[in-house]
């Protein structure tokens, strides 16, 4: 069976139960029973900047603002993960300006919310912390206490999509 590129870090008893519902084509029920609203209003650059205000106005409220908020068809899932944060430096008239974007995977659209809400979380987390460190994942986990469980679901859902377009 292929390698379980979203699931690498994980443990092996992990892996293996994902490659039996992958083998028993039993993943995507699951998935779609524990997220029965597959669509979602999320589907715009304009929907998702609110999503993302919305939240950072909640969570976030003295962290620095953001500029720009969409999703990017560009993404590559694999190689750029499903969101980056920029900030972007420049010097205007002898100060300097700074920019925070957040670029989402248009892949995002398909999944259920609460996965999109997820990668929203760790991409307005990096706005206070820039690593992966412990202090990261406290923060996502404060905006979101289900942040460990959603990302794995996540990874799930990419593990299966990508296990049915090589069926395909």
């Amino acid at each position: 069976m292929q390698d379980l590129l979203y699931l690498r870090n994980y443990p092996a008893t992990l892996q293996q139960q994902v490659r039996q519902l992958l083998a028993d084509n039993k993943l995507g029920t699951v998935l779609q029973q524990r997220y029965p609203e597959q669509n979602h209003a999320v589907q715009t650059d304009k929907a998702l900047y609110a999503l993302t205000i919305d939240l950072k106005r909640q969570w976030l409220k003295s962290s620095e603002p953001l500029s720009k908020v969409v999703f990017d068809p560009k993404i590559h899932v694999i190689n750029n993960a499903l969101g980056t944060h920029t900030q972007i430096s420049r010097v205007q008239g002898g100060k300097l300006k700074s920019k925070n974007e957040i670029r989402v995977a248009a892949l995002l659209k398909q999944l259920p919310l609460p996965l999109l809400q997820m990668v929203v979380v760790h991409e307005l987390a990096h706005l206070r912390e820039k690593d992966h460190n412990k202090a990261f994942y406290q923060l996502c986990q404060h905006i979101e206490p289900a942040y460990h469980q959603l990302e794995l679901d996540l990874r799930l859902y990419l593990t299966w999509l990508e296990h049915s377009n090589l069926k395909a």
